[in-house]
C-alpha cells in the first residue's frame, strides 16, 4: 500500500477517557474512531490486523474439522425464553419488538441459535460428532462500557460449539480444541497462560473450563501459577499457605477493644498476629422463593473468594448483609463473631482455620473481642470447612510449589456446558439402543477484537505499538526520504519488487521529513522499518533495516534487499 493513495489520518490529542495503551494506541494512530459509548469503528490497518487474527483462527478451526457458519445477530426471543435466558439476560442484551409484536434481542452469545440449528438437522448418534463454528459482531449492554476495545459493547467474536453423544466424546472434542487454541495463540505470536477457570453460568462445578489468558501488566485478571505445571485464574485458585503457627488452646475470655473496629488494630493491642485472628462475614443468598444468611469465617489477613462462596452455596446472588439484618441476627458491627449469634445463622469456615486451635473473634458485643475461641469447642453450629480464600503470593499450590501471581487479560475460555441447553430446548438424537438423549455440548470463545488490543497491552513502549510479524498490518514499513525524481522512481522500483516478492510493504512515499516519517513508524509499530535516504544512498548506496522490537539496524545492499528481508519476516515468525 502507497501512503501517498492511503486515508489514514495520526493524532496528538487522544481523549481523556482512553486509560490503558491499546485504547490511546489505537486512536492516536487512527486505527479505530469511537461512534459511540463501546462502539466503534475499524478502519483500514485495524481491519487488516483483524483479518489476520480471523484467518489463523480458521486455519486452526478447519483443521480440526469445525464447520463455519454465519447466525444471525438479531435472534427470537422464543428461543431465549425456551433456555430460560430471556429474563435472566435481559440487563445485558438489547430487547425489543418487530412491528409485529414478537420479541427479538441484538445477540450477546449464541448457544440458543446453534442449539437450534442442530435440532434441526441432526437425528442420530451416527451423525455426532457435529463442531461448528462462526466469526461474527456480538452486541453486550455493559453498564459501564470502558478501555476501548476491551469492554465495549459491540465487538467481534469466534464463537464454536460442539455436540457430543458422551463424556467420552465430549472430552476428545474439548482437547482437541484446547489444543486449537493453543496453536492460534501461539501463531499469533503472543505470551500466553493456560489456566483453570471457573465455568459460572455456563456449566457445572465439574464441568472442563479453562481462560486463555495474554500476559500484561494492565490485565484485568490475576492469574496464580507456578513454573512450569499449574496455572489456575485466581477465582478457581486453590492453594494453602505455609509457615503458620497457631495459638495452643486456652480458655475463652473476653477482652475490652473500644473503637477497635480493624483486625490490624486489635491483634496488636492483644499481641497476636493477624492470622491469629478471625475475620467474620456476614453475607445473604438470595433465591427466587428465599433467603439464606451465611457467617463465613476467615484467617484475619486472607481475604474472600466471593466467586467460591457463591458456588458453594449455590446461589443466584450474594450480597453483604444489611446492617439492620445483623442486628436481628444478634451481631454486632465491628465486633461480629461466631458466639452468641441467631440459629438463622450458618457458619462456614475456611479450610485453611485449624478448628482445633485457639483464636481471637468479635463478641457480638460492643467494644469486646475474644480470646481464645476455639472452634471446635466454643461454636455450637455445625462444623463446615471450605476453601473459601484468595490465593496470594507464597501459598502452595496442588502440585507443592509456590504460587506467583501475574496479570492477564482474557481472550479466549473453552467450556464443557453439558446438557444445560439441548435439554432445555429439547434437542434430542437417537442413540445405539433408539432411545432418545439429550446431546453434551462444549463451548469455545476467542475475542478478535479484544486480542488484537491484548497484543498491543502486552507489547508497547512510549512510541507506539510493537506487532507480532503474525498479525501486524503489514510486514514492512518503507520510509522514502527524498525529492529527486531518481530518488522516487528507486523507491517505488524497490516498493514493486517487494510486493511481487510476496512481502506486505506499507510505502511511505508522502515525502515528509525523516522526524515524522519515523514517528509515524514507531506509531504503527510495523516489525520491520526500511529506510531508503537519498543522501545516504548516493554514498553507500545501502538501504537500513531497522527492527521495531529490538531496535537492532543493519546497512543492506539493493541485491540482496529482499532476500534479507524475507529471512528477517522469517525469523520473526
Amino acid at each position: 500500500m502507497r501512503l501517498s493513495k492511503a486515508s489514514w489520518q495520526t493524532y496528538k490529542e487522544i481523549p481523556k477517557e482512553a486509560e490503558i495503551p491499546s485504547h490511546q494506541l489505537l486512536l492516536k494512530a487512527g486505527m479505530i474512531h469511537k461512534s459511540g459509548s463501546g462502539i466503534y469503528q475499524y478502519l483500514p490497518f485495524a481491519l487488516r490486523v483483524i483479518q489476520k487474527i480471523e484467518n489463523i483462527i480458521r486455519q486452526e478451526m478447519d483443521a480440526i474439522y469445525s464447520q463455519e457458519i454465519t447466525m444471525s445477530m438479531v435472534t427470537p426471543g422464543d428461543l431465549w425464553k425456551e433456555s430460560g435466558r430471556w429474563d435472566l439476560m435481559e440487563n445485558l442484551m438489547v430487547q425489543f419488538h418487530d412491528r409485529g409484536g414478537k420479541d427479538l434481542c441484538l445477540s450477546p452469545t449464541n448457544e440458543e441459535s446453534v442449539t437450534d440449528i442442530f435440532r434441526r438437522l441432526v437425528k442420530s448418534y451416527k451423525q455426532l460428532p457435529v463442531s461448528l463454528y462462526q466469526i461474527n459482531t456480538k452486541f453486550r449492554d455493559e453498564i459501564r462500557p470502558r478501555f476501548g476495545l476491551m469492554r465495549g459493547r459491540e465487538f467481534i467474536m469466534k464463537d464454536a460449539y460442539t455436540f457430543h453423544a458422551d463424556k467420552e466424546s465430549l472430552d476428545i472434542g474439548y482437547d482437541e480444541m484446547y489444543k486449537a487454541y493453543s496453536n492460534i495463540f501461539t501463531r499469533m505470536g503472543l505470551e500466553f497462560a493456560i489456566v483453570e477457570a471457573d465455568a459460572g453460568n455456563m456449566g457445572t462445578n465439574e464441568s472442563k473450563t479453562h481462560e486463555f489468558q495474554v500476559i500484561a501488566n494492565t490485565g484485568e485478571d490475576d492469574i496464580v501459577y507456578t513454573e512450569g505445571d499449574y496455572a489456575a485464574n485466581i477465582e478457581k485458585a486453590a492453594t494453602t499457605r505455609v509457615g503458620l503457627e497457631f495459638l495452643n488452646n486456652e480458655d475463652m475470655s473476653e477482652v475490652e477493644t473500644p473503637n477497635m473496629r480493624t483486625i490490624k488494630d486489635v491483634c496488636e493491642f492483644i499481641g497476636t498476629k493477624q492470622y491469629q485472628s478471625l475475620k467474620s462475614l456476614v453475607y445473604t443468598a438470595v433465591w427466587p422463593d428465599r433467603e439464606e444468611h451465611f457467617l463465613v469465617m476467615l484467617l484475619g489477613d486472607d481475604e474472600l473468594n466471593e466467586l467460591k462462596l457463591k458456588n458453594y452455596i449455590g446461589c443466584n446472588f450474594l450480597l453483604m448483609t444489611k446492617e439492620e439484618t445483623m442486628r436481628d441476627l444478634g451481631l454486632i458491627k465491628g465486633f461480629i463473631g461466631p458466639t452468641n449469634c441467631s440459629e438463622n445463622l450458618k457458619v462456614i469456615y475456611d479450610k485453611e482455620i485449624d478448628l482445633n486451635c485457639s483464636y481471637i473473634v468479635g463478641a457480638n458485643k460492643k467494644d469486646t473481642h475474644l480470646k481464645g475461641f476455639t472452634p471446635s469447642e466454643n461454636c455450637n453450629s455445625e462444623k463446615v470447612q471450605v476453601d473459601l480464600r484468595t490465593a496470594k503470593p507464597g501459598d502452595l499450590a496442588p502440585n507443592g510449589k509456590a504460587v506467583k501471581i501475574k496479570k492477564g487479560i482474557e481472550v479466549g475460555h473453552i467450556f464443557q456446558l453439558g446438557d444445560k441447553y439441548t435439554k432445555a430446548m429439547k434437542a434430542q438424537v437417537l442413540n445405539k439402543e433408539g432411545k432418545k438423549i439429550s446431546p453434551l455440548m462444549g463451548c469455545y470463545g476467542i475475542g478478535v477484537t479484544r486480542t488484537m488490543a491484548a497484543a498491543i497491552e502486552q507489547s508497547h513502549d512510549e512510541n507506539g505499538m510493537i506487532w507480532p510479524i503474525s498479525i501486524a498490518p503489514y510486514q514492512v514499513y518503507f520510509a522514502m526520504i527524498g525529492k529527486t525524481d531518481e530518488t522516487k522512481f528507486l523507491g517505488l522500483d524497490i516498493y514493486k519488487e517487494l510486493v511481487a516478492a510476496g512481502i506486505e510493504v506499507l510505502f511511505d512515499d508522502r515525502g515528509l521529513g525523516p522526524g515524522q516519517m519515523f514517528k509515524d513508524a514507531d506509531l504503527l509499530g510495523l516489525p520491520i522499518r526500511l529506510t531508503l535516504g537519498e543522501r545516504d544512498y548516493k554514498v553507500d548506496g545501502k538501504f537500513e533495516i531497522k527492527l521495531r522490537k529490538t531496535g537492532d539496524t543493519e546497512k543492506v545492499s539493493k541485491d540482496e534487499l529482499v532476500s534479507v528481508i524475507k529471512n528477517k519476516i522469517k525469523d520473526l515468525a
